[in-house]
């Protein structure tokens, strides 16, 4: 395997690892909600749950099927939180961490294009949804959370 096929794979098995935990710490966290409004919130951080699933599929198939790699099956840190307000917090946190090294990797992609000759515009395209996704639930905790940053 060529040198930056083997450094994308580590870095999307990464990836992965953060999409494994996030998926897992949003379904934790939902069961942890009640009270007032609390049945909308749920259903949202599902929702958001099941976004993180369908993160973990697109890096799954970048990783195997396009750098011939092997998926990640380890799990990055979770977080355990208490009460919507530090929930939102933790996973604002968290999905402002994995925008920023998503965002590495997508430069990796784009310096190294000439070498990802067959695999260049799928993994910028895939990535880039990825990336966009994720920015959508920072603009939706924030808004959540009332933050004018």
């Amino acid at each position: 395997m060529e040198n930056i096929k083997k450094e994308l794979v580590e870095m999307m098995n990464r990836a992965l690892e953060l999409e494994h935990a996030a998926r897992i710490q949003y379904l934790s966290h939902a069961e942890l909600l009640d009270g007032l409004n609390s049945e909308k919130l749920v259903e949202r951080l599902k929702e958001i749950a099941g976004d993180e699933k369908e993160h973990e599929d697109k890096f799954r198939k970048m990783i195997g099927s396009y750098l011939y790699g092997v998926p990640s099956m380890k799990i990055a840190e979770t977080h355990v939180a208490n009460g919507a307000k530090n929930i939102f917090e933790v996973n604002l946190k968290g999905e402002k961490d994995a925008v920023d090294f998503y965002k590495q990797i997508y430069k990796k992609i784009n310096d190294e294009k000439d070498k990802l000759k067959y695999e260049f515009t799928t993994l910028e395209h895939e990535l880039r949804h990825i990336i966009i996704d994720e920015e959508e639930h920072i603009a939706e905790i924030r808004q959540l959370l009332e933050l004018k940053e």
